[in-house]
């Protein structure tokens, strides 16, 4: 295949899955089939009022989408910790839903723990149609097999609060607890975030607010975990333009209580499309121009054959914000079907907080 598929999560994964799981020709389709036309799909466009629970939902009307929280955590002795838990859908192709095993939904999922000295991953797959695995959107529960994201009977909608959430591959476990005060926030204009300079675009919310508390397992060893989580929503049907060839992506949350949300889409021609935006802590944002945003990478790290930035400077002028962001662990590596680097990072500088981090196609 002449695309490159070393990607993620996001949206992203799931065109990469199709392709795979179809074995179509990826040459003409774009970065792993996701510039390819969305004909067929409905379509993203702007004016579209997200509706909750509606929207904690699938769209198997679109063809990709995903359930994603990442958790930044520490231990009674201050160990950092970070936890990944997401859930893709993929629809193989559109129009009506089939029954049973002639369902069009791919489902994946990826889970992860990280501390200083070691990070551990699982992947698993399902089809839709016959219960292994899907998402209802009220009472919320997302699952695949035995892996589950579940709120309870009344639970508050406008911030997907409180969340029971587990997951466990053959050498580690984590169950967590995410309580959030704070409303979902909307990515982007209104919740419609645009990818590129030619349009494409997904809808994205986010919870950036979330308290957790809960237990991480390594190696049979268990300890208990308090900190603070993020869990972000995107679905569309054509996310990315053809040329662009990976992300870095940044969520980041600052002890004074605010979070701040940047990606930059990359081009082979250096071209950077980059887009932020800034949470106070009552809820309130800012859509921060691309233009006020400096992203450098700082220092890399030699993982599996690649060079991987896994450390950065992020500067916004109109903040006052001047940050170097470190990896808790360098070796952060989503050794998947289609691998990439993520993991927990720290920050100091004018800001001091913690975050995570999400790099592909490198």
């Amino acid at each position: 295949m002449s695309v490159d598929l070393r990607l993620s999560r996001r949206a992203f994964v799931g065109g990469a899955l199709l392709l795979a799981l179809t074995q179509r020709d990826a040459g003409a389709q774009g970065f792993a089939g996701l510039g390819m036309s969305g004909n067929g799909f409905a379509p993203v466009v702007p004016g579209r009022k997200l509706v909750f629970p509606r929207d904690h939902g699938p769209h198997p009307d679109f063809r990709i989408e995903w359930w994603y929280v990442t958790a930044n955590l520490t231990d009674p002795a201050g160990s950092a910790y970070g936890v990944q838990w997401t859930l893709f859908r993929q629809a193989m192709a559109p129009g009506a839903q089939g029954e049973g095993w002639a369902n069009q939904q791919i489902w994946m999922g990826h889970a992860a723990v990280t501390r200083a000295d070691t990070h551990r991953f699982s992947e698993t797959f399902a089809r839709g149609g016959v219960g292994q695995a899907s998402v209802e959107a009220s009472p919320f529960h997302a699952w695949i097999d035995a892996w589950q994201m579940r709120g309870p009977e009344g639970m508050n909608s406008d911030a997907i609060s409180p969340l029971e959430l587990n997951a466990a591959g053959t050498d580690f476990a984590y169950v967590l607890h995410l309580e959030a005060d704070h409303a979902l926030v909307l990515q982007g204009g209104a919740g419609y975030s645009v990818k590129s300079e030619q349009g494409q675009a997904s809808y994205y919310y986010s919870q950036p607010y979330f308290r957790a508390t809960g237990r991480i397992s390594i190696d049979d060893k268990t300890v208990e975990v308090t900190g603070v989580a993020w869990m972000d929503r995107e679905w569309s049907s054509q996310p990315l333009a053809s040329d662009q060839t990976g992300w870095d992506w940044l969520s980041l949350h600052f002890s004074e209580g605010q979070k701040l949300m940047l990606f930059r889409l990359r081009r082979a021609d250096g071209h950077r499309f980059i887009s932020g935006k800034w949470f106070l802590p009552d809820g309130n944002s800012r859509q921060i121009a691309s233009s006020e945003i400096a992203m450098t990478p700082r220092a890399s790290t030699e993982i599996a054959g690649r060079s991987i930035p896994t450390a950065w400077d992020i500067a916004i002028s109109p903040l006052a914000l001047k940050i170097s962001c470190v990896p808790v662990n360098a070796k952060c590596w989503m050794g998947t079907r289609f691998p990439y680097w993520e993991g927990p990072i720290h920050f100091s500088g004018s800001h001091n907080g913690v975050g995570y981090l999400e790099m592909t196609g490198y």
